[in-house]
């Protein structure tokens, strides 16, 4: 076996909730694991996603040797379709896991470029120089896996996005035997574990006992429509809303689009059991007594153009909501999302519907292990090193420390921050080098939207914009027409005549002075008028708002 050292690339994820993606590199080849997005946040205006910088694996693409997915949801495999605009691999994970993954790549027109293959529970799959073994764990949405990579430097385990229910939905249960057996027989080199709730004490709730919660709200309002808003990816939510509504005598209809793709994927797989003749279109809720229609809806976290948001507005062209109406929000915001959560309930308020949310019923609970937890995890894989993952930095500074109270040596124990290359070798880890990590802005069909693009949309919306515009005759070095200010999101409509008529006579000075002293380019007429204009405005008012000369030159 080979001495040579595996080393860890972390891409996104350390220091922010969403873009989880990393690298192992093994004897020179490279495994990526996960590639996801972040929700964007209020300071990003009009950033639909937020993606890990893809460089360091734009620019090594011949030595991936695969792509390991470790569940279905978007800030772990969003992202996909825009790494393999770069590389082709083949990826690997959960049915379930790869079904959503898929359905959004061939959305984006990159089906042609993957190759999607099917894991089972406690499968090793060989890729590269490295044995893959996919571990279950229980999570909020079925079928994640914890992944264990078999190096030439000991077992790497990443626990993936967890919790230990002991009650899961589906029976299907944390492997914790298996972790165990590895820490006992192998040992364990390197954990890599998720670090969201790692500031909280004791255990997280299992997901069964929001089925408890559900079939009591609806129970103890008959004869009302309740609509229901969760993570389309929530299959198990899904299933007990499916089995309160059954409970209560009510079919079922689902309210956007990924809601429904998911719904049809989950049925195929035998993940989501919904009786015969239950399910029904949402055009045929109408027909069916108030009392006997449950809507599933997309659109938990606020999102404006989702479907729970376009009903409170009452811009849903399929539902009108009103006062005999209940609407229960079974999620909790993503950080970054309270605003728009906020938002939606007062509209539903407005509208007079009675809102059912987790700040007074436990209609939801979390898909990631608490403190009690991770040190379990910690105590049963016992592991060499540590690297805690998955959070924002408190959380990583909790779980860093948390795994040296339970005995892991202080030097072996690395709070990464993306970007990080962690080396791993006969004398544990170190920090070795840093990759480009850079926040990756999409907008729409835009795609990529660099910082300068950004810091103009914030500057847009904290100080506005001013305009000059001027016509001017290189030939007679003269301006012949103009410069006239135009404001945007500036000046108040009782100084902005004064102000924009005395900015103009300043350009105008600025710019006849420039042409008699022979400047006589556009580009350098442009830059006299953004200063002139720049300091004037920022002397009378204080203020930096944008400024957009525009010189034509006759």
């Amino acid at each position: 076996m080979s001495d040579a050292p595996v080393r860890v690339i972390f891409l996104g994820g350390l220091g922010e909730i969403g873009r989880n993606c990393a690298c192992i590199e093994v004897e020179g080849r490279l495994l990526v694991l996960d590639v996801g997005i972040m929700f964007p946040e209020p300071d990003m205006p009009g950033v639909d996603l937020v993606l890990p910088d893809l460089t360091f694996l734009r620019e090594n693409a011949d030595r991936v040797d695969g792509i390991v997915l470790t569940h279905g949801h978007e800030d772990h495999v969003g992202g996909l379709s825009y790494l393999l605009r770069d590389l082709e691999a083949p990826v690997y994970g959960a049915p379930l896991t790869v079904g959503l993954a898929a359905h959004r790549v061939r959305e984006a027109g990159m089906g042609k470029r993957a190759e999607f293959i099917e894991v089972a529970d406690n499968e090793t799959i060989r890729i590269g120089p490295c044995d893959v073994e996919f571990i279950p764990v229980t999570h909020s949405v079925p079928s994640a896996m914890a992944i264990a990579f078999h190096t030439n430097q000991g077992i790497i385990l990443h626990s993936g996005d967890f919790k230990i229910d002991l009650n899961p939905v589906d029976g299907r249960r944390t492997d914790l035997s298996r972790m165990g057996e590895l820490a006992m027989t192998k040992g364990i080199r390197l954990l890599l574990a998720d670090s969201t709730n790692a500031e909280e004490p004791g255990f997280t709730e299992s997901e069964s006992s929001v089925g408890v919660t559900l079939r009591r709200v609806f129970a103890m309002r008959p004869g009302r429509r309740i609509m229901v808003a969760c993570f389309a990816s929530h299959l198990h939510r899904i299933q007990q809303v499916v089995d309160a509504a059954e409970l209560s005598g009510r079919k079922v209809a689902t309210l956007g689009r990924s809601m429904k793709n998911n719904v049809e994927l989950a049925r195929q797989l035998g993940i989501l059991t919904i009786p015969k003749g239950m399910l029904i279109d949402i055009t045929e809720i109408d027909r069916h007594p108030p009392g006997q229609v449950c809507v599933l809806s997309t659109g938990s976290q606020g999102e404006p153009m989702a479907a729970m948001s376009l009903m409170a507005s009452g811009q849903s062209k399929f539902v009108s909501l009103g006062p005999d109406d209940v609407v229960v929000l079974s999620a909790h915001p993503i950080p970054g999302n309270e605003w728009g959560v906020g938002r939606v309930i007062d509209n539903l308020h407005r509208r007079g519907c009675e809102v059912v949310h987790s700040g007074h019923e436990p209609v939801h609970v979390s898909g990631h292990a608490r403190r009690g937890e991770l040190s379990t995890l910690l105590s049963l894989t016992r592991p060499d090193c540590f690297v805690p993952v998955h959070g924002e930095f408190r959380h990583l500074k909790h779980h860093a420390e948390l795994a040296v109270t339970m005995g892991v040596d202080p030097a072996q124990v690395i709070q990464a921050t993306d970007g990080d290359v962690i080396r791993l070798d006969g004398d544990g880890i170190t920090l070795e080098a840093t990759v480009p990590a850079a926040y990756l802005y999409v907008d729409g069909a835009a795609s990529d939207v660099d910082h300068g693009i950004l810091r103009d949309r914030q500057t847009l919306a904290s100080e506005g914009m001013v305009m000059v515009v001027a016509s001017v005759d290189l030939h007679e070095h003269e301006v012949v027409a103009g410069p006239e200010v135009l404001t945007r999101g500036w000046a108040g409509k009782t100084s902005e005549e004064i102000l924009t008529t005395e900015a103009a006579d300043t350009v105008r000075k600025a710019l006849e002075a420039a042409l008699v002293e022979g400047n006589h380019d556009v580009e350098g007429l442009n830059r006299v008028a953004r200063r002139a204009l720049g300091r004037y405005v920022g002397t009378k008012t204080r203020q930096k708002p944008m400024i957009v000369p525009v010189i034509v030159a006759t």
